[in-house]
């Protein structure tokens, strides 16, 4: 404390005048003036700060913290009024650059007046202002500067700044670092938001912008290509996000983007697709696949931007399959003879497809638009029959002579790659044929006949189980609802041990709500089907357990063993791993990769301790209370637990593998798109990683025999055909 004997009280003016004016201020003023940096040397700093620690801290009517802090806001408001503005208004007029560099200059000094005002009045910021709810004293000589002098050359400023992002869109070299100064000057008057920032410079900034663009969209349609058009549009777009980079704030990046994007992309949009003598059509003919593959990228941006490109390939398309259908008419007004065998033509399909479906895997990204386009123009080439045979038989008798001995000569490799590519094609009409139970029963007497029993048999098997699988389920649903109701969703489905891929079964301890569905179930089957014996494979059941953490709650997508696993943890208990094993009644070859798929993977459930991303069987398990994820909805992949095949068997049973996998998700899933599909399916079947176009046979093939459809809103969409498939398998 002061001492506050009369003697030695320092009266206001006094203090003013003779310490802190004449020491500190003054000084501060000169030597900001000069251009000097600015210091005080430590026993004159320190001289200053007591005398205005003593002043704040004397006893009534001595105390003089409110005239102190009043005067601090009149320095800084007088220095500025008199010295700083004028200085700025000299520079108006003078160039945006000159503006802009003293602006820069006078900001930086108000910030170093600023900061020591702050440390010579420290004692003000600690006890007067935070007891009287007012500004720090940053704050308010920020907000003077605001008042005095941001307000004044706002306009001036933006003005400046936008000249130059111009002169620099020209190919000019401008001052980055000057401009982003102004620009961190722009943040700072938002007092912590980006309110002036985005009022004062972004707005006008973004209008600017627009008509710059549309001045250049106005000349480059005129002058060039469209291909030249779209490389000018994309070293556009890179430069204003590297622009944003490097001296605009962040937050204007996607409203930059935006407008760029608007001004000359979407509103020259069909000018550019149809263009003559440039247009996608065009590149579609002359094979541009990098112009077309920089259209597509540059359109993807816009909302609905890829339909009418997409429209377009699909028309290219039809009219290349219906070139071929018109020459192979040609061939027959000339006089060729009219017959069921014209490998030619099929050929020539064949080649069309197998090149433009190299054209969306590889340009279009597979884009299911672009797939649809495809699909689309496919099924009217196919449709567009001439001559007295339809195109399916002349592709069929095309498979005919590549099967047959003594048919074309193609080494066995040729003749898979032929098969391939001629199912592609086809496979489009026969999905929209009728009486599909009669085609099926067909297709796989074919196959006996030609491939033998041991061939079909398991998928006629199969067949057979999913067709009277429907009857089973209404059987099952009448006699539940004849039951005390359950507070569970339960979907079991039957399959014949023989028919499907044997499975690892642990026998894990099932919850009580779980067991009362499997109890449920064993009562209905045991007197529905008296000499079948009924065994559970639980590892491939799926289940949608309801989570809550915190105040949100989650639906976890998981394996029935999963599901399990979680059931453990609702008492919020923490366990150990040999713990957990003997309460689940599971060998730790099967515990192990369960509790890291819910403690390691990328939706960390339970929390692991030690953490680590293995699992040792020292290691203690409890619920995640701190889990949190933007998702609503989410799945936790578990690896596969099943042992390790013989190459021999894998090869064997690969293809009836792989659809029982699809056919089991989908009947889980009922709804899946086509990527998610053939992830969740390589998952499953990590312990032999089908390759993706194997699994998209076997999807292909599930189609055409009717256990899968494609929506008919989205063709990367399937959905099931038959019915509910869940957790349990009949002998």
């Amino acid at each position: 404390m002061a001492n506050q004997g009369n003697g030695n009280i320092i009266q206001l003016e006094d203090g003013w005048n003779n310490v802190i004016k004449r020491g500190a201020i003054d000084v501060l003023e000169r030597t900001l003036d000069d251009g000097f940096g600015t210091s005080f040397e430590p026993k004159e700093y320190i001289r200053i700060y007591t005398t205005c620690y003593d002043m704040c801290t004397q006893r009534s009517p001595y105390n003089w913290s409110r005239d102190l802090y009043q005067r601090h806001g009149e320095t800084i408001e007088q220095y500025l009024r008199n010295t700083v503005l004028p200085a700025l208004q000299d520079k108006t007029g003078q160039g945006g650059t000159i503006l802009l560099n003293e602006l820069k200059h006078r900001w930086s000094n108000h910030q170093i007046m600023n900061k020591w005002l702050k440390k010579f009045f420290t004692y003000l910021d600690r006890y007067y202002v935070k007891h009287h709810s007012l500004p720090t004293l940053e704050q308010a000589g920020l907000q003077r500067f605001k008042e005095e002098i941001y307000q004044n050359v706002k306009e001036d400023a933006t003005a400046a700044i936008i000249a130059l992002v111009d002169e620099e869109r020209e190919g000019g070299i401008i001052d980055k670092t000057l401009v982003k100064s102004i620009v961190e000057l722009y943040e700072s008057m938002g007092m912590g938001s980006l309110d002036s920032y985005t009022a004062d410079f972004e707005t006008p900034f973004l209008e600017a912008t627009r008509a710059y663009y549309a001045r250049k969209r106005e000349d480059w349609i005129t002058k060039d290509s469209t291909p030249d058009y779209l490389i000018k549009v994309e070293k556009a777009l890179n430069e204003e996000k590297v622009r944003v980079v490097e001296y605009l704030n962040p937050a204007s990046e996607p409203k930059l983007r935006r407008v760029v994007e608007d001004e000359i992309l979407q509103k020259v949009q069909m000018n550019l697709l149809e263009k003559e003598g440039s247009g996608c059509r065009v590149l579609l003919a002359n094979d541009k696949s990098e112009d077309l593959q920089r259209m597509f990228h540059l359109f993807s941006r816009l909302d609905s931007g890829l339909q009418p490109m997409a429209n377009i390939v699909e028309s290219f398309i039809t009219e290349m399959g219906n070139a071929c259908i018109d020459k192979r008419q040609t061939r027959l007004d000339s006089g060729e003879k009219d017959k069921n065998d014209d490998p030619e033509f099929v050929k020539s399909l064949i080649d069309l497809h197998e090149k433009y479906l190299g054209v969306i895997r590889e340009i279009f990204a597979s884009h299911h638009l672009f797939q649809k386009a495809l699909k689309n123009s496919f099924e009217e080439i196919i449709n567009n029959d001439v001559g007295q045979f339809s195109n399916a038989e002349l592709m069929s008798t095309f498979c005919d002579r590549v099967l047959k001995s003594g048919g074309e000569k193609l080494s066995e490799m040729e003749v898979e790659q032929s098969l391939d590519r001629i199912e592609s094609v086809g496979q489009r009409l026969l999905n929209q044929r009728s009486a599909s139970d009669d085609a099926e029963k067909l297709m796989i007497a074919k196959l006996k006949v030609q491939c033998g029993t041991q061939f079909t048999s398991k998928m006629e098997g199969m067949l057979n189980d999913l067709a009277i699988g429907n009857d089973t389920k209404v059987e099952f649903d009448k006699y539940v609802a004849k039951q005390p109701p359950i507070n569970l969703s339960f979907s079991p489905q039957i399959l014949t041990t023989g028919f499907w891929p044997s499975y690892k079964s642990p026998e894990i301890v099932i919850p009580e709500n779980m067991t009362k569905c499997l109890e449920m179930f064993k009562e209905w089957h045991d007197v529905t089907h008296t000499k079948r014996k009924l065994t559970w494979v639980h590892s491939l059941g799926n289940a949608t357990v309801r989570a809550t953490f915190g105040k949100k709650s989650y639906d976890l997508q998981v394996t029935t063993l999963q599901a399990v696993a979680l059931n453990a943890f609702n008492d919020g208990s923490t366990l150990g791993l040999e713990e957990l094993q003997k309460s689940l009644n599971l060998d730790l070859e099967t515990l192990k990769p369960l509790m890291h798929s819910l403690s390691c993977g990328k939706h960390k459930v339970i929390t692991k301790s030690p953490a680590s991303n293995k699992i040792n069987s020292t290691d203690t398990f409890t619920a995640n209370a701190k889990f949190t994820c933007n998702m609503r909805k989410i799945r936790i992949p578990m690896a596969s637990i099943e042992a390790s095949h013989s190459k021999a068997r894998v090869d064997e049973d690969r293809s009836y593998a792989i659809e029982a996998v699809i056919v089991r998700i989908m009947k889980a899933r009922k709804t899946m798109k086509h990527q998610q599909l053939i992830s969740e399916v390589l998952s499953q079947l990590a312990f032999f990683k089908p390759q993706p176009r194997v699994i998209k046979k076997r999807i292909e093939a599930l189609i055409d025999r009717e256990y899968l459809e494609r929506s008919a809103d989205d063709q990367q969409q399937y959905n099931v055909s038959f019915l509910f498939f869940h957790v349990c398998i009949a002998h």
